[in-house]
């Protein structure tokens, strides 16, 4: 039988030590960063209702194909928040399912032009990084957000709001834009028994596109974008 010295056993009680303090300090960074993310769901979540309990004093911009779109402005920046709203045909998570981060989003949306997922936090949350196409003869120039993404149920039907987050790598062919907190709400029908189904879609969105734009030019682009959103969706949703 081997019997160690003194010496060894020292080094391999500092040795245990060392391994059992990493463990440590690993556990309280992954417990410190779950309660981050619950206080940023909390917070985001307790946001996007306010942005709904906030929508009395909008003025209509357009309507066009059943999608009227208001604004208003924002309390987060030097913007306007807008508030678009129609009707789609399906339910509440069919619709959810195509919005949110995921495989379909980049088929149908034809403002966006690309994205990823850049980290899953947890079940319907997640950190994305995505590019939009140039608008307007390419006034507004192709920007690049990187958002906070988070689903979650609300009343009968879902929620899925986001906010920008900061973060180091920027493509240097994009001017990097900011989304203070936006969300859209998809409750059904009270007589969600028709066939199709159908869904009443409610969006709040406040982009600062950042860089020299006119106002009227970034108006314009919202509105129209807006629109489209809702004439893309439901023709993704129909051909599916």
């Amino acid at each position: 039988m081997c019997h160690l010295s003194q010496p060894d056993k020292n080094s391999q009680l500092r040795q245990a030590q060392e391994e059992a303090e990493e463990v440590k300090v690993i556990m309280m960074d992954n417990m410190e960063k779950t309660e981050e993310r619950k206080a940023k769901l909390q917070d985001l979540d307790k946001r996007a209702e306010e942005l709904k309990l906030k929508s009395k004093s909008f003025h209509k911009t357009s309507m066009k194909k059943d999608v009227t779109v208001w604004r208003k402005s924002s309390e987060e920046f030097r913007g306007y928040l807008y508030k678009s709203q129609g009707m789609v045909d399906d339910n509440p998570n069919r619709i959810v399912d195509y919005i949110r981060p995921g495989p379909y989003r980049l088929d149908w949306d034809s403002l966006m032009t690309a994205m990823d997922i850049i980290e899953t936090l947890d079940q319907g949350c997640c950190v994305m990084r995505y590019t939009t196409a140039g608008q307007l003869w390419n006034i507004i120039a192709p920007r690049e957000f990187i958002d906070f993404s988070y689903t979650t149920d609300y009343q009968d039907g879902l929620l899925s709001c986001g906010i920008s987050v900061e973060h180091e790598e920027q493509h240097q062919s994009y001017v990097r834009g900011f989304n203070h907190p936006c969300g859209w709400f998809c409750v059904p029908t009270p007589d969600s028994t028709t066939t199709p189904a159908q869904s009443l879609l409610t969006g709040y969105i406040q982009t600062d596109l950042r860089g020299m734009i006119p106002q009227s030019a970034v108006d314009t682009a919202m509105a129209s974008t807006l629109i489209n959103f809702y004439t893309d969706l439901r023709r993704a949703l129909k051909k599916a």
